[in-house]
């Protein structure tokens, strides 16, 4: 993962044994049933969720995280609701938990680890050996020296959260970009040579025996030269005993890098030479349809790959997303479910009409028509009929294409992701519907009168 910035970390080593001890007598079957306890109360239905829609696949859904906005109420409610799986964003790289040789703070990726565990989430460790956001005091040092700085730093971080760590990123990001296939530049390949990533996984196995040891890394989606070289290294690893359990795949995809074509096959290879695969990273820049298809397509090539056993995308809301310009994630910046989370969702073979608590099936559903049309725009009015059960409030994410723009809303309160081209409208006074009834709201729009927007889910409460 790219740096998104320096991290402060402070404070001292929690007490352990407070929640360690039931993790490290937990089983496997164990494990695979954690997404399930991460199910709120009173949830009713299971497949509402994303979390528990992948935990009916027998996978994990997860979100990176940020412990300074566990403070934050809507924020800490979405990861609560949606996700199985937490990844410390930047709180476990090396220069927010060892900022000076041997001096070890853990007081920021405790309070997302024991958060994740007061939920019954798993914890995906992120990461230990890794180019970047290192403290300056790595970098200035010997052969000798570093060896011994990185199999300590491997074992004191590994040992604090032995038994609380699902699968670690042991090594991140060690190849080049571009045709080489060759090994990144770094302190560790420079001075210790190509036997710093076996020397690395070897250590991690020593220190947690039971974690899932993971190569991580960024353009390796498809078949490629960095692909390649990575794959020959798993497979080398394999064939001699090397201790490497997992492949992570970032998956940050934009037009630019789109998601590739044998995406499927490529997860399918690693996963071919006996280890599991996740996507660790993944957002989807862009918007609407176009970006919900994206979602929706990741989503299934992961669930066609038995050994596909988890997916985790890079944030929660777009606003706090380390691309945020290019709205990428799930929910937009007032943690409204994106036409994206509607897909993702039913990939997943869950409910997009999920019903709050106490309201057992409780849905709508949202049809568009065009009332009037002129030259330069369009009134455009979505009709919402609840489900089976009555709702008291309902919700819309309505995606318009450049340079179309809504000028005004009625019957309805809209807000907008940072794009501008994303409108979710709420309910206000017409949010009450019995079974089967209806309301609408309408908007007009400047800017041209093609393509139609595009209406995402109706969700109910």
């Amino acid at each position: 993962m790219i740096s998104t910035g320096a991290r402060a970390a402070s404070g001292s080593c929690r007490p352990h044994g407070r929640l360690r001890a039931a993790a490290s007598a937990a089983t496997t079957a164990l494990l695979a049933l954690t997404a399930l306890a991460a199910l709120p109360q009173g949830t009713a239905h299971a497949a509402d969720t994303l979390g528990a829609a992948a935990a009916e696949k027998g996978r994990y859904f997860g979100a990176a995280v940020a412990a300074n906005h566990l403070g934050e109420a809507p924020y800490v409610s979405t990861l609560n609701t949606e996700f199985s799986s937490v990844t410390p964003e930047n709180e476990m790289k090396w220069d927010a938990v060892e900022p000076s040789r041997g001096s070890f703070s853990f007081s920021r990726a405790d309070q997302i680890v024991n958060h994740a565990q007061s939920r019954g989430m798993d914890v995906r460790g992120h990461t230990l050996v890794w180019h970047s956001q290192l403290p300056s005091w790595v970098s200035g040092l010997g052969a000798t020296d570093l060896r011994s700085a990185m199999n300590n730093h491997i074992t004191q971080v590994m040992t604090h959260y032995k038994g609380e760590i699902h699968s670690w990123d042991v090594v991140n990001e060690a190849f080049q970009d571009g045709s080489s296939g060759a090994r990144r530049s770094s302190p560790f390949q420079d001075r210790l040579g190509d036997g710093f990533i076996e020397e690395a996984f070897r250590t991690a196995r020593a220190a947690d025996p039971n974690a899932k040891l993971c190569y991580n890394d960024y353009n390796t989606d498809g078949v490629n030269a960095k692909s390649n070289a990575v794959y020959a290294m798993v497979k080398d690893f394999k064939s001699r005993g090397v201790p490497i359990d997992c492949v992570g795949f970032q998956s940050h995809f934009n037009s630019n890098s789109p998601v590739p074509s044998d995406y499927r096959a490529n997860l399918q290879r690693f996963a071919d030479l006996g280890v599991d695969v996740q996507i660790t990273e993944l957002d989807i820049e862009g918007s609407g349809t176009a970006q919900a298809t994206d979602y929706g397509n990741v989503v299934r090539a992961c669930l066609a790959v038995s050994r596909c056993t988890g997916i985790t995308v890079w944030g929660i809301p777009d606003k706090y997303s380390w691309r945020a310009s290019g709205t990428p994630l799930l929910f937009d910046d007032n943690y409204n479910k994106k036409p994206a989370y509607h897909a993702v969702l039913s990939a997943l073979g869950g409910s997009t009409e999920p019903g709050g608590p106490g309201t057992p099936g409780a849905g709508c559903t949202a049809t568009y028509t065009t009332a009037e049309q002129w030259s330069g725009g369009y009134n455009g009015k979505v009709t919402i009929t609840a489900g089976n059960s009555p709702i008291s409030s309902w919700s819309v994410n309505v995606t318009l294409t450049a340079p179309q723009k809504v000028v005004s809303v009625w019957n309805g309160s809209p807000t907008w992701d940072s794009s501008g081209n994303v409108m979710t409208v709420k309910s206000g006074w017409n949010g009450t519907l019995a079974a089967g009834a209806s309301t609408s709201f309408g908007f007009t729009v400047n800017g041209g009168t093609a393509p139609p927007p595009q209406v995402g889910a109706c969700t109910a409460a």
